[in-house]
């Protein structure tokens, strides 16, 4: 971490993190595909599913971060005691999340779909689809869970398999539960939701049997699951709230964006579902890139390396800027193409060509802003991103939406909405990111 070239350092470390990212997003975008051969209803029902199933992942991966800072702790101070109950009660957590969107899936699915659609089919197909991925997720948070314990013994290797065979197994169940083959029978948008499903449990049983067989710093047992420790659940919590509050906000402004456009028409809803998928083909390897860059730069901190902090700044934000310029030019030339993937007919291009060229002209700045927010994490002041998440998502893109909504009137001008965003974030984030660097790095000799 201190001597090795910076370059090919943070390409060897984010390479991993980066495919991990790329198999996620797959898991949002396989089920858009398919369904959307079925019907403009059934993409538009899989769209405003997506900010629930985006909590649960939110719920799961921040828990995810406070069980890897306890255990990794433990794991550095050689106290197995104390990793071996995080770990453990990190599993008792997942069984608790999953016990919590089960109940919701039972009770909130209904209110939580009529209150985004308002034509019957849509609203039969979302809450099909939405009570499935939630009433049987336990596979999700199970294998978020144990995927993480991998990660925080260095096992990563054996995480991206676990991720990819679930993301596999979905694809291949996706078109056979869907459109009825192999002599399964056709369950429609209910077939994507078991698919789905199916591949986080299959993918959860993988990573449970690594751990049991690679894992060997962690001791696993029935009672120390289930056995009462407070104290270590605070610390999970004490570090993994602030990241579930974070994850979170995507959830509630990808839900008042839906009740904004709803306004307009369930296909500009359907037209904003398929944008968000897409650009997660972006944006994930960029976050993944930056999850590489975050331990070399808190490492070089440490050893008070300040050429190899900038020189990792500066390649880090030159990557960034790169991938998502390159983002922009394929949503520039080809959103027609795009589209095409999800079946989109003329009425869905006709809002869709126009979003997507809109959307994308923010990609590089958004490379700024993400790139400079590396620097808050690895420097532990991640206040300053959740801020500015905060201000992005939903202090600044929702009232920006809602207002040009309501005095336009006109749903091709709602996409600038993103533009203004993004311009005020990257702003705050160069702001925020010169406060911090001078009180850190430039202190540095």
């Amino acid at each position: 971490m201190g001597t090795r070239p910076v370059k090919s350092l943070i390409i060897s470390m984010s390479l991993p993190m980066m495919i991990s990212m790329l198999v996620q997003a797959l898991y949002n975008i396989v089920d858009s595909v398919f369904v959307s051969w079925l019907d403009k209803s059934a993409l538009t029902a899989v769209t405003v599913a997506f900010p629930m199933q985006s909590l649960m992942i939110a719920v799961a991966s921040g828990t995810g971060v406070g069980i890897n800072a306890m255990l990794s702790t433990a794991l550095g101070a050689r106290d197995f005691e104390k990793s071996d109950s995080a770990a453990n009660k990190g599993i008792f957590l997942a069984l608790c999340s999953y016990i919590i969107f089960l109940l919701l899936g039972i009770f909130a699915t209904g209110p939580f779909i009529d209150a985004q659609l308002e034509t019957p089919e849509a609203i039969s197909y979302g809450t099909a689809y939405l009570r499935i991925v939630t009433t049987l997720s336990i596979g999700l948070f199970c294998q978020m869970t144990f995927e993480r314990l991998l990660q925080a013994t260095g096992q990563t290797f054996y995480s991206m398999i676990s991720q990819t065979v679930g993301a596999v197994v979905n694809m291949i169940l996706d078109p056979i539960m869907i459109f009825g083959f192999l002599g399964f029978p056709a369950m429609g948008v209910a077939g994507a939701a078991y698919a789905t499903v199916i591949g986080q449990s299959i993918a959860a049983v993988v990573a449970i049997c690594f751990n049991l067989k690679v894992n060997k710093e962690i001791r696993f047992g029935v009672d120390r699951i289930f056995a009462r420790d407070p104290a270590t659940i605070r610390r999970i919590y004490a570090v993994g709230i602030p990241s579930v509050l974070m994850m979170s906000i995507m959830s509630v402004m990808s839900f008042f964006m839906n009740k904004i456009l709803r306004s307009f028409s369930e296909t500009a809803i359907s037209v904003y579902g398929v944008y968000f998928r897409l650009q997660s083909f972006f944006f994930m390897p960029v976050f993944g890139m930056n999850n590489g860059i975050i331990p070399v730069l808190a490492y070089n901190y440490g050893a008070k390396k300040r050429a190899r902090i900038d020189e990792a700044l500066r390649f880090g934000l030159i990557l960034a800027v790169c991938i998502m310029t390159l983002g922009t030019v394929i949503f520039e030339l080809f959103p027609d193409r795009l589209l095409d993937i999800f079946h989109a007919d003329e009425d869905m291009k006709s809002i869709g060509i126009i979003a997507l060229r809109i959307i994308a002209i923010h990609y590089p700045f958004a490379a700024v802003a993400i790139s400079l927010g590396t620097v808050f994490q690895a420097f532990s002041k991640s206040i300053y991103s959740l801020i500015i998440s905060i201000c992005r998502q939903l202090l600044i893109l929702v009232p920006v939406a809602w207002a040009i909504a309501y005095f336009t009137n006109d749903v091709n001008k709602v996409w600038f909405s993103f533009l203004v965003s993004e311009g005020i974030s990257c702003i705050l984030s160069v702001i925020f990111f010169k406060k911090v660097y001078s009180q850190t790095v430039k202190p540095i000799t």
